[in-house]
C-alpha cells in the first residue's frame, strides 16, 4: 500500500526548493527521487501540484505520497551470505557492515532481502511488500547477527517475542571517552529529529520509551569497549543513547563528531557497533536458539589499535 507523509513547512525552511524540503523530511529519500515524485504528481502543496524548484513558504502544508513498490521489483541476487544457522522455518546470518537490510528508496538492489531471496527462494510475507522475511533490522553500517523468517506464521510468532521483549540482544560497541561506571543505564525517550528527519534524538518529553544497559568490558585512553543490552528496540537506539551519555560510538558520522578518532589518529571505517548475540525461543520447535558471530575484522582492527 502507498504511504503518505504530511509536512508543515517551518519558518527556517521558508524560501527553500520544494524538492529539498521533501528529501530532508522523508527518510531515505534522495533529492532526485523527491524531484521525480513531484514531477509525477505525488506531492501536493496546499492541495495543489507544484514544481521541484518552487520555493516553499512558512506554513505550507505538503503532502507526499510514496506509491507502493511492485513485487516484481524484488530481484533475487547471488550475493554471498555468512549463514550462521538455518532450518525450514528460519535463517540467521552474520550481516556485514555496509549492507542495507531491505530495499527502499535509493537502495533497490544489493540488500539482505535480495540475497535471501536467492538463497532461500521463499521468505515470509509481511505488511510491507519490500520486507519479506524481515522480523527485525540492523542499521546499514552495523554488523552482526540478524534472523529472517521463511514461513509467515513463524514470522509473526517470532515478531511477538521481539514485541514482548523476550528476545535477548547483546551488542559490542566502541565509544569515545572513558566510561567511569562499570554499569550505566541510559533511560531517555527517543523521537525523530524535528528538522533533520534522518536523525533521531533523545528527549525528556514525548518520543517513545527507550532503555539501554551499558557494561564496561575494557577501558583505553579516551575510549571504552562496551557491552550494550537494549531493553527496547528503537531506531538508532544504542547510537542515540551512547551520544546522549556523552560517549558517541566511534566512527558514527551522524551522532559523533570524530574528536576521539582524530586525537588518537584512529582509522575508523564505520560505526563500531556489532550485533554480537541473539537468543530466542524457536517458534516452531520451542527450543532455545542462541547465535553469537565473532567480531568482524574491521572492529578487531580498531580494538587492536586501541590496545596498542
Amino acid at each position: 500500500m502507498s504511504r503518505t507523509h504530511h509536512i508543515v513547512v517551518e519558518k527556517a525552511q521558508a524560501g527553500e526548493r520544494l524538492d529539498v524540503v521533501v528529501a530532508s523530511a522523508v527518510e531515505a529519500l534522495s533529492r532526485s527521487q523527491a524531484k521525480r515524485l513531484i514531477d509525477d504528481g505525488f506531492v501536493l502543496v496546499d492541495g495543489a501540484e507544484s514544481k521541484p524548484a518552487a520555493k516553499v513558504r512558512a506554513g505550507d502544508e505538503v503532502e507526499v505520497t510514496i506509491p507502493p513498490p511492485q513485487a516484481a521489483d524484488l530481484v533475487p541476487e547471488p550475493i554471498p551470505l555468512d549463514v550462521l544457522w538455518e532450518d525450514e522455518w528460519l535463517i540467521a546470518v552474520n550481516k556485514p557492515a555496509g549492507m542495507v537490510v531491505h530495499p527502499a528508496a535509493g537502495n533497490w538492489t544489493g540488500t539482505l532481502v535480495n540475497a535471501l531471496l536467492h538463497h532461500c527462494r521463499q521468505l515470509s510475507s509481511s505488511d510491507e511488500i519490500m520486507r519479506p522475511g524481515i522480523v527485525h533490522r540492523l542499521d546499514k553500517d552495523t554488523s552482526g547477527v540478524i534472523v529472517a523468517a521463511k514461513d509467515t506464521e513463524m514470522h509473526w510468532r517470532l515478531a511477538e517475542q521481539f514485541a514482548a521483549r523476550e528476545v535477548e540482544k547483546e551488542y559490542r560497541v566502541l565509544v569515545g571517552g572513558v566510561v567511569r561506571d562499570d554499569r550505566l543505564v541510559v533511560t531517555a525517550n527517543i523521537e525523530r529529529h524535528p528538522k533533520e528527519r534522518k536523525r533521531m534524538r533523545a528527549t525528556e518529553v514525548g518520543g517513545r520509551e527507550a532503555e539501554t544497559l551499558l557494561e564496561v568490558i575494557e577501558r583505553f585512553d579516551h575510549a571504552t569497549y562496551l557491552r550494550a543490552l537494549p531493553k527496547t528496540g528503537r531506531t538508532h537506539q544504542i547510537r542515540v543513547h551512547c551520544a546522549h551519555a556523552r560517549h558517541p560510538v566511534l566512527g558514527d558520522t551522524v551522532y559523533g563528531r570524530g574528536k576521539v578518532e582524530r586525537r588518537l589518529g584512529l582509522d575508523v571505517p564505520r560505526q563500531m557497533l556489532h550485533a554480537h548475540r541473539l537468543a530466542f525461543t524457536h517458534p516452531a520447535t520451542r527450543r532455545r536458539v542462541e547465535l553469537a558471530p565473532p567480531l568482524p575484522p574491521d572492529f578487531e582492527a580498531v580494538l587492536a589499535a586501541l590496545r596498542g
